[in-house]
């Protein structure tokens, strides 16, 4: 899946925190926000994080915590807005299908 990075930086944010412009949870497999060094990669079936995230107690670190609390809410308004499954199939579960040999 490939990855792009924003690098606008949020109002207030004097260290490392970036955003990507109009992050959507759930709206495609390519968005990501990165906040220090937590990386949160959208994708249509699950989003992940991954990194680590050291919030300072200065303006920098309340840039970053308000980043993180809107990304999560953003991420909780849309589970709640739409039915959902009891759980999302797993790659493993989901039926294979034959591509044509590329080598042939």
């Amino acid at each position: 899946m490939a990855r792009s990075k924003g690098t606008s930086t949020p109002a207030g944010a004097t260290g490392p925190a970036a955003e990507a412009p109009g992050f959507e949870p759930f709206a495609d497999d390519a968005a990501c926000r990165t906040i220090g060094g937590l990386s949160v990669e959208n994708g249509t079936t699950r989003i992940t994080l991954h990194g680590s995230l050291d919030i300072p107690r200065d303006r920098a670190g309340l840039a970053q915590a308000r980043l993180l609390r809107e990304t999560l809410e953003a991420i909780v308004r849309t589970l709640e807005a739409a039915p959902l499954p009891e759980e999302v199939a797993e790659a493993a579960d989901l039926p294979s299908k034959t591509v044509k040999n590329p080598f042939a």
